[in-house]
């Protein structure tokens, strides 16, 4: 079941990109952008003694930036990766991320690839058995945060994209673990 609701954003997604593709314009950089990615995430997280794990079904991220020339921007974005099962609980992290921007058009400028590299200013929350072992709290603090994606423009100011990133985030207990999430969203130029 999880991985249909994945598969169906997926496909109505590419279906949406599919149907554009005819009036597709090279991508413009003219102002900034607004996004959103809806993906899976992964913890890297403990699943602490006797207790299986379970990844949450979705993660969301909900951000914009701007591009200083072709190649290099800024972003600012909100994150939620969602809530794993650990320990006979949950664990659940959020944060605000800001990030360089590094992109390269492919071809006629309707494909490209991206990278990100910034910080996340993350809050973790983590509920569990007091046997298996995890600590259990809340936690803040920052980490670093890296990725990377390719996108289509579906016009001169619409795209979609397909983006993988990872953040480290702080855990109750002095840990530091990392939450990856695989993605696919759509931006938004203005």
């Amino acid at each position: 079941m999880k991985h249909r609701s994945f598969a169906a954003l997926a496909f109505i997604t590419l279906a949406a990109a599919a149907t554009s593709a005819a009036q597709a314009e090279p991508w413009s950089l003219s102002g900034g952008y607004m996004g959103l990615n809806v993906g899976k995430p992964s913890y890297k997280t403990d699943c602490g003694t006797g207790f299986s794990c379970d990844n949450p079904n979705v993660s969301f991220n909900l951000y914009g930036g701007a591009m200083f020339n072709p190649y290099l921007g800024a972003e600012l974005g909100y994150l939620n990766m969602g809530e794993a099962d650990r320990g006979g609980g949950h664990t659940r992290a959020q944060g605000i991320n800001l990030s360089l921007v590094g992109r390269v058009p492919f071809g006629d400028s309707r494909f490209g690839a991206f990278a990100k590299g910034g910080a996340t200013y993350g809050r973790t929350r983590v509920d569990a058995q007091t046997t298996s072992g995890i600590a259990t709290g809340h936690e803040t603090g920052w980490g670093g945060s890296y990725g990377a994606g390719v996108d289509y423009a579906l016009n001169p100011t619409s795209s979609v994209v397909l983006e993988w990133q990872h953040h480290d985030f702080r855990f109750p207990g002095g840990s530091r673990d990392g939450v990856a999430s695989t993605s696919i969203g759509f931006v938004k130029r203005f």
